[in-house]
């Protein structure tokens, strides 16, 4: 039985958990006597859980998911699968360890290479079966690759239904804020989940185990920090002199060992995380015995079919210790055992051994089609780097060869927003396709090259990358690739606002499309020509794109089907019809989270934040912000759909940190030079530096993006920026396209325009008309509305302009919140003292939050000098002492927090 120290109320979350998932109807599970139990423990209705077990390496995660087996294995099924530290990590690797030991239709999902959608249901069938609860462990989830990730998300937004516990188990100090995990942790749902942060043992801990050792606690906790493995380490030498590391205490552990059994742990020193039994055998022939000692030794476990180090850290202590030549010579060992396998083995491990063997040839061999496997689940990040690993040998492929592997490294790159590397690597395959002659694959490139040009902000490149298609294309003949070339050209120019254009091309590219049967390239063209037809107000487009949905739903083309819902309602948000726009981007939402695509996910909600704000509906506003925000996509202008919104709600409610998320949207706005993001952002700007009275630059901030507006004949961008404009006192001459409330206030008609944005349920921009362009009264009027709103900066300027026009009597409004807060806490304080009642690390807020792990220091050191503290669980003591309202009692929130 695992006996741990200081450990019950960590185990108690578990068990908790645990006891709600068999709480649910069809489960059953009980918990150990004394043991928090169903719903009342959890503090939720009964039905799954999500558990986060964080801590530094050394700390105990491992050994608490032992004791949670041990406690609950007469209860409760536990699963367990493990992320593996290698080079380049194997593509959901936990799930392939929980298949081997389940077996049934998950296995025989993996081994056929099924779509990653079947898996995964596969695996939410089998945690979810009748009976006693499962609990599935993913452990070292900081080493997880991208598919992994993605099926964590995916398990915890069905984990209540499903009534199974996921617990995750990761070191913390390695999680930072940019960590791909930490986007995955700030997106679940927040009321399924709970947190244990496990911290080293203190002084009395380790006293305890020092007696129990028979040994000097003296110095022990201040030698060791109290971190469990390394006061087990010392206890375990039996030298006087005790040694202040673990690669010290291992080595000399090791050195007490025979030549044959210190060779054997070597050799499973670098296999890493667990050896399989077989795999020692073939390596080590007769002297596979000599493991033994080293299980005798306390070096490593068995485990199974397989023995492992009893901690990473160990293994990687003696793995340090080898010399270079000794190690390649182990890995070559191993390879030559793994490549006799190979088609019971995770190419990902091959690799990992050819690389540290330094075998280029077995690298060239198994890398490219490491990467495609890690491609088809959807571990992009991992195929990349299988790419790039295979492509560093380039000159051991042929022309052909080489030209396929930096195409398909283009297109990883593009889909995980490495928009500059997949433009070099598809340039590249470009023009090897042109020195070799296969001008169809140099047109299918130079269409691809195009739109990675265009997504990396070249767009002068990008429409000469297009051009270049058709003409390589076109003397070929009809084809998908000259269909799509005509379709991407429409969109360019689509996006551009070169409305008739894209009609045309996408017109020929249907024409073509259909004569093919190809739904592929008939939806992205369809897309396209209702794009431009709604811009230009024909009805038709939504004809046209309802279409083009129906076209892809039902080939499977989830993208294409994606794209066209998005468009149908990110249009109408653009050109402010939003009783159209809001319908839409709700279904647009649904369509996306059902099929977890995260890039348009962030895109209309980015809409709908922008919708909300205009209608009145700030709170809802800044929540789509936040969950735009918050979505794990890599690169892509998308997120300035979220900045803008964000920061104007920031300038508008007097927030310091308007400027930078504005400075962000301009950043990320303008490299596209895409006028659906640049003239919100100008637009956005202009308005922040009339609040902060910068009145000589909002001209300057107008002008970004006016005369593209205008180009483009943007009814609603032109009349916001000439809005701004004429605010800043520039007449600038307006064309005849402006949206109507817009043009009746350029006209100096400021009552119609109030009554023509009142009549679109636009209350800012009402109050905004009145107050800037009204009389005295108007703007009193207006006062009330922004007051209502909340809209501080805004209110506190007409309250100056009209003082500053000689009115006396200006109501004062209303007080802002912030000293009078409790404890004198801001309200963003306030908030930050939740989450860190939660147990949540500064990097943690910081993306829960949208602000750098900088930013939350101040506002924790903050919190804890307001309440007179100096520890974060000593200010979420304080807070509920106080009466401040930051939840339950945080099981994660300690001492060493502080």
């Amino acid at each position: 039985m695992t006996d741990l120290l200081e450990r019950a109320d960590a185990l108690a979350v578990l068990s908790a958990a645990v006891a709600s998932a068999g709480a649910r109807p069809g489960t059953t599970a009980g918990g150990p006597a004394g043991a928090p139990s169903g719903a009342a423990a959890a503090g939720t209705a009964p039905g799954g859980r999500v558990v986060l077990v964080r801590g530094e390496a050394g700390v105990g995660k491992s050994s608490l998911v032992r004791a949670l087996a041990e406690t609950h294995g007469d209860r409760a099924r536990v699963l367990v699968g493990a992320c593996d530290p290698l080079l380049t990590p194997r593509a959901l690797g936990p799930l392939h360890d929980v298949a081997r030991e389940v077996g049934g239709p998950l296995a025989a999902l993996l081994d056929e290479g099924a779509p990653r959608e079947q898996v995964f249901t596969a695996l939410l069938d089998e945690v979810s079966r009748p009976g006693p609860p499962t609990v599935l462990v993913v452990e070292d989830a900081h080493w997880a690759d991208e598919a992994t990730l993605d099926l964590l998300l995916f398990l915890a937004r069905r984990i209540v239904r499903a009534g199974a516990v996921l617990v995750v188990t990761y070191r913390d100090d390695e999680v930072g804020v940019e960590h791909p995990l930490q986007a995955v942790v700030g997106r679940l749902p927040q009321d399924a989940v709970d947190r244990v942060h496990l911290h080293p043992l203190s002084a009395a801990g380790v006293a305890e185990l020092a007696r129990r050792a028979g040994r000097s606690v003296d110095g022990l906790h201040a030698l060791t920090g109290g971190n469990p493995l390394l006061v087990t380490e010392v206890l375990a030498t039996p030298d006087a002199a005790v040694p202040v590391t673990v690669r010290d205490l291992v080595l000399a552990r090791l050195a007490t060992l025979s030549p044959r059994a210190q060779d054997a742990v070597r050799l499973a020193a670098v296999v890493p995380t667990r050896a399989e039994l077989w795999l020692l055998e073939r390596a080590l022939g007769d002297a596979v015995t000599d493991v033994d000692d080293g299980v005798a030794a306390g070096l490593l476990v068995a485990d199974g079919d397989a023995v492992r180090f009893r901690h990473e850290l160990l293994r990687r202590a003696v793995e340090g210790a080898l010399s270079a030549v000794a190690r390649r010579r182990l890995n070559r060992q191993v390879l030559a055992v793994l490549a006799e396998a190979v088609e019971e083995v995770d190419l990902a491990r091959l690799v990992h051994h050819a690389r540290q063997a330094h075998d280029v040839d077995a690298v060239c061999l198994y890398a490219p089609e490491a990467a495609r496997r890690a491609a088809a689940v959807g571990s992009h990040r991992e195929a990349i780097g299988h790419y790039r690993v295979a492509l560093e040998h380039a000159d051991r492929f042929e022309a052909p060869t080489r030209a396929d592997l930096l195409e398909s490294l283009s297109i990883e790159c593009y889909l995980t927003g490495r928009s500059a590397e997949a433009v070099a690597a598809r340039s590249e395959a470009v023009l090897l396709r042109e020195a070799l002659g296969e001008e169809e694959r140099t047109g299918a490139g130079l269409r691809w090259l195009s739109r990675m040009r265009w997504w990396n902000g070249e767009r002068a490149a990008a429409e000469e990358a297009a051009a270049r298609a058709i003409e390589v294309l076109e003397p070929l003949g009809p084809s998908h690739d000259l269909a799509m070339a005509y379709s991407n050209r429409s969109q360019l120019d689509m996006l551009a606002h070169r409305l008739d254009s894209a009609i045309a091309w996408a017109n020929r590219a249907i024409d073509l499309a259909e004569r093919l049967g190809d739904r592929h390239t008939l939806s992205h063209a369809l897309t396209n020509i209702g794009s431009a037809r709604l811009h230009l107000r024909d009805p038709a487009g939504v004809d046209d794109l309802e279409r083009a949905f129906a076209v892809a739903d039902e080939a499977g083309l989830a993208d294409d089907a994606a794209r066209a819902l998005a468009n149908l309602s990110t249009i109408p948000s653009e050109l402010r019809d939003a009783d159209f726009a809001l319908p839409a981007l709700d279904r647009g939402l649904a369509y996306m989270r059902a099929h977890e695509l995260t890039g348009y996910l962030q895109h209309l909600l980015g809409h709908r934040a922008r919708v909300r704000l205009e209608t009145g509906d700030w709170p809802g506003a800044e929540a789509d912000a936040r969950a735009s925000l918050a979505e794990p996509t890599a690169g892509g202008a998308q997120k300035v759909d979220a900045l803008v919104p964000l920061g104007l709600l920031q300038a508008r409610r007097g927030d310091p940190e308007a400027a930078a998320t504005l400075a962000a949207a301009l950043d990320s706005g303008f490299a596209t030079e895409e006028l659906q993001w640049t003239a919100p952002v100008a637009a956005a700007r202009a308005e922040l530096a009339w609040l902060e009275g910068r009145d000589a630059d909002v001209a300057a901030e107008a002008r970004r993006s006016y005369r593209s507006a205008c180009d483009a004949r943007h009814s609603w961008f032109v009349g916001e920026l000439a809005f701004w404009l004429r605010v800043a006192g520039e007449r600038e001459e307006v064309p005849d396209v402006v949206a109507a409330p817009w043009a009746a206030v350029l006209a100096g008609d400021w009552r119609a325009s109030a009554e023509l944005f009142a009549a679109k349920g636009f209350v800012y921009q009402r109050a905004l008309v009145l107050a800037v362009a009204g009389d005295d009264d108007a703007r009193l009027a207006a006062l009330d509305v922004l007051d209502g709103l909340g809209a501080r900066a805004t209110a506190l300027r007409v309250r100056r302009d009209l003082r500053r026009g000689g009115r006396r009597a200006v109501p004062r409004g209303p007080i802002r919140a912030t000293a009078a807060g409790p404890a004198g806490l801001t309200p963003r304080q306030v908030e930050v003292l939740r989450l860190v009642a939660e147990g949540l690390t500064d990097a943690e807020i910081a993306a829960r939050l949208l602000l750098s792990p900088k930013t939350v220091g101040h506002h924790v050191s903050a919190v804890l000098a307001k309440l007179g503290v100096a520890s974060r669980r000593e200010a979420a003591d304080e807070a509920r002492r106080r009466g401040i309202d930051v939840g339950g009692v945080g099981a994660g929130v300690g001492p060493a927090d502080g």
